[in-house]
C-alpha cells in the first residue's frame, strides 16, 4: 500500500506541479460566492433550528423530526426526497435521501447524518451562540455539515446551475450507532454509490485547510474467559488453576505487547466485567458483576474496538488476537468473537486527485491549499461503506471542537466560507 506521502508526491509529479497554480474564479463562480454570502444569517438560523431538535440515535422521533426539516428544505429546491424506513426490530429511525437526475457532469453522492450522540436525556440540548462560536449538541458532528450541503445546493439551484445534473444526498439516521445488520442499514447508501462517480462526506472538518482521503475502519471484539469456581486458597494449584480474571489479564496484556505497534492499527477494551457472575446490557453498554475476594472468578468478559486502515491489516490483527486467546492459563478457557462495523477507506491516488481539485478551489477563493489529514486521527464514518465503489473525500463539513462532549461547538466565522468552497467545488465537479 502506498503511504500518504508517496501518493501526494506521485500526484504532484503527474500534474507537473499544476496543483500549485489554482484556476481563478470564473464570473459564474463569483456569482456563487456572492449568493452564498447573502445566506450567512439564514444558514446559521437553520442550523440553530435543527440543533435544537434532539436527534440522539435512539431518539427515533427526534431523528425523524430533523429529517422532516431537511426534507422540506430539499423539496423546496426541487430535489425528490425519500424517507427510507428501517425494520422495527433494528430500533433505528431510517434515512433521508434527496436527489436530482440528469445527463450532464459527474454524478455526485453527498453524505451526512441526522443523528447525534446526545440522547433525549442529555443535559446538553440547545444551541447557544457566544460571538463567533456556537455551542451546539451534534452541531459540529454533524448537523453543521448537513447545512453546508443544503445551502451549497440551494445557491446552485437558484443560479440554475443544477439543471440536468445528477446528485444524491444521503443523510443517514444512525451513523453514531449503526443499525444491524449492515446489509440492511447501509444497503441504500451502497446502491447510491454504485450509481455515482464521486462521494463527498461532510463529517466535521479537521481544519479549514485539511480534508480526508483515508479513514480507518472499525470493528468490535469480545473476549470471554472462564475459570474454575473455587475457594481462593487453592488458586494457582493444579486442581483450581488461575481463574477467569487472571486469564483475561493475560490476554489483554499480550494484546498490548504483541498486537500493538503497526501504523494506523489501534484497539481498545471499552469495558471489563469479572467475578463469580456477570451481566451485560448490550443496548446500554453497561453491566454488573458479583464476586468475592475469597472465591476464584469463574467468568470475565471484555468488549472492545479495533481500528484499521485496510482489510488486510484488520485480518492480520484478528489472527494475532485469536492465537493469544487460544493459549490458556491452567484450568481456564477463552473465546474471542468479532463484529464488523465500518470498513476502511484507503488512501487512493484517485482520492488524492480529488483533493487536488478541492485545493484548487480553495486557493482560487483565497483560502489556501488543502492538505490530506492523518487518517490515524480520524474515526470511522459512512463514507467508508462506499469507498470500494467510488472515489471520495470526507471531512468537508463544519469546523469546531469538542465533538461528542458537552463542549461541542461550531466556529461560525468559517461556516459561510465552507459553504462557498463546497458550492464552487460541486459546480466544478458537475460541469460538462
Amino acid at each position: 500500500m502506498k503511504t500518504l506521502n508517496s501518493l501526494a508526491l506521485s500526484v504532484m509529479l503527474l500534474f507537473g506541479g499544476s496543483m500549485l497554480q489554482a484556476q481563478k474564479l470564473s464570473s459564474v463562480e463569483n456569482k456563487i460566492v456572492e449568493k452564498v454570502k447573502a445566506y450567512d444569517n439564514e444558514s446559521i438560523a437553520f442550523l440553530e433550528k435543527v440543533v435544537n431538535i434532539n436527534s440522539g440515535t435512539m431518539h427515533l422521533a427526534g431523528v425523524r423530526a430533523v429529517g422532516r426539516e431537511f426534507d422540506a428544505a430539499f423539496s423546496a429546491i426541487d430535489f425528490t426526497t425519500q424517507w427510507i424506513e428501517m425494520p422495527t426490530d433494528m430500533h433505528r429511525a431510517g434515512h433521508l435521501f434527496a436527489s436530482i437526475k440528469g445527463q450532464k457532469g459527474k454524478k455526485l453522492l453527498l453524505i451526512g447524518h441526522l443523528d447525534t450522540i446526545f440522547e433525549a436525556n442529555s443535559p446538553f440540548q440547545t444551541f447557544e451562540r457566544k460571538d463567533s462560536i456556537a455551542f451546539a449538541p451534534g452541531g459540529n458532528d454533524m448537523k453543521g455539515g448537513d447545512v453546508v450541503v443544503l445551502y451549497a445546493l440551494k445557491v446552485l439551484h437558484e443560479l440554475n446551475l443544477l439543471n440536468d445534473r445528477t446528485i444524491t444526498v444521503a443523510f443517514t439516521g444512525d451513523e453514531e450507532s449503526t443499525g444491524k445488520p449492515l446489509t440492511i442499514s447501509r444497503k441504500d447508501l451502497i446502491e447510491a454509490a454504485k450509481e455515482s462517480d464521486i462521494a463527498l462526506g461532510f463529517e466535521t472538518a479537521t481544519g479549514f485547510n485539511n480534508a480526508t482521503i483515508a479513514r480507518r475502519g472499525a470493528s468490535g471484539w469480545k473476549v470471554e474467559t472462564a475459570g474454575k469456581r473455587a475457594h481462593s486458597s487453592g488458586v494457582f494449584s493444579e486442581r483450581t488453576g488461575a481463574g477467569a480474571i487472571f486469564e483475561m489479564s493475560r490476554i489483554l496484556h499480550q494484546f498490548y505487547e504483541e498486537v500493538r505497534g503497526e501504523q494506523y492499527l489501534t484497539f481498545n477494551p471499552g469495558n471489563l466485567l469479572g467475578g463469580t457472575f456477570v451481566g451485560y446490557d448490550k443496548m446500554k453498554s453497561s453491566g454488573t458483576a458479583f464476586g468475592k475476594s475469597n472465591v476464584v472468578a469463574q467468568t470475565a468478559i471484555v468488549h472492545g474496538g479495533l481500528r484499521f486502515i485496510s482489510e488486510e491489516q484488520k485480518e492480520n490483527a484478528r489472527e494475532k488476537m485469536r492465537a493469544i486467546v487460544a493459549n490458556n492459563l491452567p484450568s481456564t478457557n477463552a473465546t474471542i468473537t468479532f463484529t464488523n462495523s465500518y470498513p476502511a477507506m484507503g488512501p487512493t491516488e484517485a482520492n488524492m486527485m480529488l483533493l487536488g481539485e478541492l485545493s484548487d478551489v480553495s486557493e482560487a477563493l483565497g483560502f489556501g491549499e488543502v492538505a490530506a489529514y492523518d487518517p490515524g486521527r480520524r474515526g470511522a464514518a459512512d463514507i467508508s461503506f462506499v469507498a470500494d465503489y467510488v472515489d471520495g473525500l470526507d471531512g468537508l463539513g463544519s469546523m469546531g471542537t469538542g465533538a461528542h462532549t458537552p463542549q461541542e461547538n461550531i466556529n461560525l466565522a468559517t461556516f459561510n466560507a465552507l459553504i462557498q468552497r463546497t458550492a464552487v467545488f460541486i459546480y466544478r465537479l458537475t460541469r460538462d
